[in-house]
């Protein structure tokens, strides 16, 4: 088994992309190891020494580093994920095939009235954001609109990215605000 690994705008985070389907749609993010216990990859990740998150992609793993040195986390990483793929355990400790689409949704805010702005936004976001943002090992979902703002969640390598107030600002605040007159500001939650 071959493991690729990647760099990201995040220099917390690394890319892992193990050659096979890492999670068939949407995305996973394990932001502790209490919220890793539902998947057996993401345990074994934690288990490595400075491991902070992991993320799960269509077809890769992005892990953030709390400290150390790549140098030195990135074999204990690629161990860690080619012990989980060579033993044939389930991605996720009760053998289901799931994503975080539902707890995206869960908790979106935004005006009825303003339904049709919110479905142009979040066709933008799924179109045209969310791919390039998957390229760099990260997620971006729609959370909420009000007043002309738009929340997003950042999640894999976005979080805590230092180029990612950039990048809202500049790309996705522009490029929603020139095919959405309304949108006057992106904001991350």
């Amino acid at each position: 088994m071959f493991i690729q690994t990647e760099a990201t705008p995040n220099p917390a985070t690394l890319k892992f992309i193990p050659g096979r389907t890492v999670l068939d749609t949407g995305t996973m993010e394990f932001a502790s190891r209490e919220a890793a216990a539902r998947s057996p990859l993401a345990e074994r990740l934690f288990g490595v020494s400075g491991v902070s998150g992991v993320f799960y992609g269509y077809d890769f793993v992005t892990v953030t580093k709390a400290d150390g040195d790549w140098q030195h986390l990135k074999p204990a990483i690629l161990g860690a994920i080619m012990e989980h793929y060579m033993s044939g355990a389930p991605l996720l400790a009760d053998g289901t095939v799931g994503n975080d689409e539902a707890m995206d949704e869960e908790g979106e805010f935004f005006n009825e009235a303003d339904a049709d702005t919110v479905a142009t936004i979040k066709d933008l976001i799924e179109t045209r954001v969310r791919p390039a943002v998957a390229n760099d090992g990260g997620d971006i979902t729609f959370r909420g609109f009000k007043d002309g703002v738009v929340y997003l969640n950042m999640k894999g390598s976005c979080a805590g990215c230092p180029s990612s107030t950039a990048t809202l600002q500049h790309g996705i605040q522009n490029l929603l605000r020139h095919f959405v007159p309304d949108v006057v500001e992106v904001r991350p939650m």
